[in-house]
């Protein structure tokens, strides 16, 4: 995680929304639980703060004044892959999917539970710090039992050409590390892990997201698209994520040893 805090603080999150109810609630949640939270009330206070302290994950309003949240996500993304919700107003289905073609890794919609902003902020960060739990485990003092470090270490998966390392969250494809959010990277592990298994959209959604969505599986399909187009020598032509027609996708290789 990129924050500087103390060892109590569970992460650090930029709330950006111009509606004061909404962030103070959130606000309120999450610091219950432990998080740093900074609050910006526009686009351009929201960019600010990122640049001057780097969070570990922003929670960004789509429609904002001086910069709407799609403008906030395009600016981080040229600088990391942190993790990103997007926050949307019911209706808004093109905005959303705007949202997450452009690198958004979750998003709901107004109105929402804070306790379930808090359930989707823990989820995302507990993925994202999974190497670094990982590394963890071996420095002295850090309970390094040989079962629990074995525990943590997850096996390198490699095909001809890509190359996926679970407990760094780094992928490899001919030669050149892709740059994947976390959900592209959850997405992308859960399916190599066992190629040739068919997975659902609606089972993928549970899986990655912990959440049905409403039954909307329209985010894994952009998602999809992404890996390929980040993965993919001819993303309309995939050779490793196959679409199964009325049902979902698979990961298609062999595993080399």
């Amino acid at each position: 995680m990129e924050h500087g805090g103390g060892a109590d603080v569970a992460g650090s999150i930029i709330i950006a929304d111009d509606e004061s109810n909404i962030t103070d609630v959130c606000r309120r949640y999450l610091e219950r639980e432990g998080y740093e939270v900074r609050i910006a009330h526009n686009g351009a206070a929201a960019l600010e703060l990122w640049e001057e302290r780097r969070a570990d994950l922003l929670v960004l309003d789509l429609m904002m004044p001086r910069m709407d949240g799609w403008q906030v996500c395009e600016a981080v993304r040229q600088a990391s892959d942190v993790p990103i919700i997007m926050l949307t107003a019911r209706g808004e289905e093109p905005d959303r999917l705007l949202g997450l073609t452009m690198g958004a890794d979750d998003y709901m919609t107004k109105p929402f539970s804070p306790r379930e902003l808090v359930l989707r902020v823990k989820n995302i960060l507990r993925r994202v710090g999974t190497s670094a739990a990982a590394s963890n485990a071996f420095l002295p003092g850090a309970g390094g039992a040989q079962g629990a470090i074995a525990q943590s270490v997850r096996e390198e998966i490699h095909f001809e050409g890509l190359s996926v390392y679970p407990d760094e969250r780094r992928v490899i494809v001919g030669g050149t590390e892709a740059e994947l959010t976390v959900k592209e990277f959850d997405l992308l592990l859960t399916l190599s892990e066992y190629p040739g298994r068919v997975y659902s959209r609606s089972q993928l959604l549970s899986l990655i997201w912990d959440t049905e969505f409403d039954g909307d599986t329209t985010t894994v399909t952009v998602h999809i698209r992404r890996l390929r187009e980040k993965l993919e020598p001819i993303p309309s032509e995939p050779s490793w994520i196959k679409t199964v027609w009325g049902i979902g996708y698979k990961f298609e290789g062999k595993r080399q040893s």
